[in-house]
């Protein structure tokens, strides 16, 4: 399974999974459609499947023009059904998604939005966070409550150390501001900031991160408690 990075709009990643055995793939999270129909012309893959991890049109943007050009099936939050566009295909938390190749586990991660979910392709350790988890950071919290996108960053943090995760948008590099504000001592933060440094100097993506990095540079996921945790999320969103 190779993922392919698709930068939409101002600062989002749309990915394209391509499963290279049958040419065919999945595309998380399409903002716009442009930018994906160019890579699958370019490749001649079947884009297959549509994966939005929430309903916010920086997401969803390219779902019904893609569906509509491919026949692709739209997959999405079973409680997100009236605000996807085109979804036909209803997941819920922890269930196994499994299509020709495929195959993800859903996580129900709220906190940004009600609905949010995030794929798991566990064979692979890969996971798509939309904006629950960044690197360096996580989401602004809309629809739910600290405690609950407290919860779901714990639940990202129990995977395994070498997960790769791959988040709705290029932040890091400002994200990293904040960390290095509030744990000026972090010496694997420093470490880090230079190499982010380096892949934005050269225009590259700084995704995906590793989750040991993340545990050990992200001062969201450094959080003791939910108490500690919500003063952070609030400084971070005046920061």
């Amino acid at each position: 399974m190779k993922v392919e990075i698709i930068k939409c709009l101002e600062d989002n990643y749309s990915y394209i999974i391509v499963d290279e055995k049958n040419q065919t793939a999945c595309v998380i999270d399409p903002s716009e459609a442009q930018p994906i129909i160019n890579f699958v012309e370019e490749k001649k893959i079947y884009l297959k499947y549509i994966l939005n991890t929430h309903h916010h049109y920086d997401h969803i943007g390219g779902n019904e023009e893609l569906k509509k050009k491919y026949n692709s099936k739209i997959v999405g939050f079973k409680e997100d059904r009236n605000r996807i566009p085109g979804i036909n295909e209803f997941v819920e938390n922890n269930q196994i998604w499994k299509a020709d190749n495929f195959e993800a586990k859903i996580f129900h991660v709220p906190g940004h939005t009600s609905g949010h979910i995030a794929y798991h392709f566990y064979k692979e350790r890969k996971i798509f966070t939309g904006d629950t988890l960044f690197s360096l950071g996580c989401g602004r919290i809309f629809e739910g409550t600290y405690e609950e996108m407290f919860n779901s960053l714990n639940k990202i943090k129990n995977l395994s150390d070498d997960t790769e995760i791959y988040c709705g948008h290029e932040y890091t590099l400002q994200n990293s501001k904040f960390c290095i504000y509030h744990d000026s001592k972090n010496l694997n933060l420093k470490k880090k900031i230079i190499e982010i440094e380096e892949k934005v100097r050269k225009g590259l993506p700084t995704i995906p991160s590793i989750l040991k990095d993340e545990i050990e540079c992200n001062i969201f996921l450094k959080a003791k408690d939910l108490e500690s945790f919500s003063k952070l999320r609030d400084l971070k969103d005046n920061f």
